[in-house]
């Protein structure tokens, strides 16, 4: 049995509207949360999840913007994509770093226990930090795995770097996908 699976990734109201909000960010909300809310298959969704300490370490010293710390209101999804977790009863990875490799572990177990996985589609947030690590990550794990990316669902820290982890994903062979 083929599975499909969409990665929801990190659409948290510190990227959305918070800390580390972005026009582009807040512009996908909805569509994010319609297409994860009618997909044909699993929906995961991860969580950038960071504790007080979060500027002792190596990111918080990269980016001294503390965001996304476990409990607080910009830790939890947008409204609208928590609907859609709630609902569908999805898979929650909390990761404290950009890519989880807990959640690509998990994806190569189902492959190899829960029947084949068919294909691997990411959306969310940051598409040059998470979105793009997550991908590489999976493509790494499960190179013979379609993985695909919607970048209309996606938004960067800006948008010329959105662009650039576009064009990285592109290079490593995860395809960019409308609809």
């Amino acid at each position: 049995m083929a599975r499909d699976y969409l990665l929801v990734i990190d659409m948290q109201n510190d990227f959305v509207d918070g800390s580390l909000g972005t026009p582009e960010a807040a512009a996908i909300v909805n569509d994010v949360a319609e297409h994860a809310r009618t997909f044909e298959g699993t929906v995961v969704f991860t969580y950038d999840t960071h504790r007080d300490d979060y500027l002792e370490t190596q990111e918080g010293k990269h980016l001294p913007v503390p965001h996304c710390i476990k409990g607080t209101p910009g830790w939890k999804l947008a409204p609208a994509c928590d609907l859609v977790r709630r609902a569908r009863g999805a898979q929650v990875f909390e990761k404290r770093t950009f890519g989880s490799t807990a959640l690509a572990s998990w994806l190569l177990d189902k492959n190899a226990h829960g029947g084949k996985v068919a294909s691997v589609e990411l959306c969310g947030l940051c598409t040059d930090i998470c979105v793009v690590s997550n991908a590489l990550l999976i493509k790494a794990f499960m190179p013979e795995v379609p993985v695909r990316v919607n970048p209309s669902l996606c938004a960067g820290v800006t948008p010329e770097t959105h662009e650039a982890a576009l064009t990285t994903m592109r290079m490593c062979q995860i395809d960019l996908i409308e609809g």
